[in-house]
């Protein structure tokens, strides 16, 4: 018998209504004694784009062969795929939006399958609204249980599998152009440029007519001041001592983000 596998969910259900829960009860009908994670409930309705980036974020702290359902499907019910993907450290199930691309952008995936099989769903009849519950779950508990990738449904051609078009940074003669590509429950502002892509010791970030000095922690300047700093993801990001950067700066989602290395 094959050794049982860390299974994760993500997903923009937040944490109001049932729909999580419901979602761990499937799992449990078909093992309960697997180990759940959940990574994110909070993702912002139908931000495929959030979705990605936390993911993306997440998936390389857990063990080789985890299994991770992500959720966030504007698309339910519609003519988009529900797949499932093996990639070098474990397995991805969810909706073929583009929610993966982030992950297979570091880690490309090595086998996938459309799920086709209604023998490994919660039904053969699934609700139009919530293949989170009667798709996904389900068949991430069996992938999670030892279940082979190959018997749940159709292979397809990894290069087939929807990549999100996402705006990529460009390089300048002073450093680097980039935007906002995630904000965070403390209202930090994440961009797309990296920690390599700053060089020296002094650097700035300028954004929407604001530069912003680029220190190391969020306490090397007063509270209430703004401040660009790497974060634990490794990215740029913009930062309130104490406040919102979102609120407070009023910089949003794509906003374009300038660092400046001098």
């Amino acid at each position: 018998m094959k050794p049982e596998r860390l299974l994760t969910l993500l997903s923009d259900f937040g944490d109001r209504d049932v729909y999580v829960g419901v979602m761990k009860g499937v799992v449990a009908q078909i093992n309960s004694g697997l180990t759940i994670v959940d990574l994110t409930h909070q993702i912002p309705p139908q931000n495929i784009v959030a979705g990605r980036f936390c993911l993306m974020n997440a998936y390389s702290y857990f063990p080789e062969g985890t299994v991770h359902v992500a959720v966030v499907d504007p698309g339910v019910g519609g003519a988009r795929r529900a797949i499932a993907v093996e990639f070098a450290q474990g397995f991805l199930v969810g909706p073929d939006n583009g929610i993966f691309s982030g992950v297979l952008s570091q880690s490309p995936a090595i086998s996938a399958v459309e799920l086709t099989n209604a023998d490994y769903w919660r039904t053969p009849q699934p609700s139009k609204t919530f293949h989170g519950r009667d798709i996904f779950a389900a068949v991430g508990a069996r992938l999670a249980s030892g279940t082979p990738l190959q018997w749940l449904g159709r292979e397809i051609d990894c290069q087939t599998l929807v990549s999100l078009h996402i705006r990529d940074r460009q390089k300048t003669t002073t450093g680097v152009v980039g935007y906002i590509q995630y904000i965070d429950h403390f209202g930090n502002l994440v961009s797309n440029i990296p920690k390599s892509d700053i060089q020296g010791q002094n650097w700035c970030v300028q954004v929407s007519g604001l530069r912003i000095p680029g220190r190391e922690t969020y306490g090397d300047v007063q509270m209430g001041e703004a401040i660009a700093l790497v974060g634990s993801h490794g990215w740029v990001e913009i930062a309130i001592n104490g406040g919102n950067a979102n609120l407070q700066l009023q910089i949003n989602w794509e906003d374009t983000v300038e660092v400046i290395n001098y």
